[in-house]
């Protein structure tokens, strides 16, 4: 598909990782990108899932969470050995990603940040992320994906 490129999706082709690429017109007024996307696609909420950047120590890191939960910051901290998380501002995880927020995929980030996947997501045969851009998603199995981000599996949704 034209204009789908990304650097996650970039990233999905170099690996080979095996995965489908879902899109769907982006409303701007929704509440939630992540709810959106499960609305729009017509999929169990539970298998699609937000990244969010935070703060753990001061330092910037990812939790992958589904769209129908909160990331718990202190589960977060704990799955990467830190004492303190909270919410990156969105500038910071902006750029840090490389991604505009509503957008931010734990794939092909700018800067490689550590990564912690809720582990909901082993409960599914494939799960859904942002593509890198508010409208596009990819369908991928849950191993691939931590195994891409090199990511802890933890419980970290609230």
């Amino acid at each position: 598909m034209a204009g789908q490129g990304t650097p996650a999706t970039a990233l999905l082709a170099k690996r080979k990782v095996p995965h489908t690429l879902h899109s769907y017109d982006h409303d701007p007024r929704h509440d939630s990108y992540g709810l959106e996307a499960a609305e729009a696609l017509g999929l169990d909420a539970a298998r699609v899932f937000k990244t969010l950047v935070a703060e753990v120590d001061g330092k910037l890191a990812v939790g992958v969470v589904p769209v129908t939960g909160q990331l718990d910051l202190k589960a977060l901290a704990a799955a990467l050995k830190g004492k303190k998380a909270r919410m990156a501002e969105v500038a910071a995880a902006e750029r840090a990603t490389g991604y505009v927020a509503g957008g931010i995929s734990p794939l092909g980030q700018k800067k490689r940040l550590p990564v912690v996947l809720d582990a909901s997501a082993t409960g599914f045969e494939t799960v859904f992320c942002s593509a890198g851009r508010r409208g596009l998603e990819v369908e991928l199995a849950p191993a691939a994906l931590a195994e891409l981000t090199d990511a802890v599996v933890a419980p970290i949704a609230g």
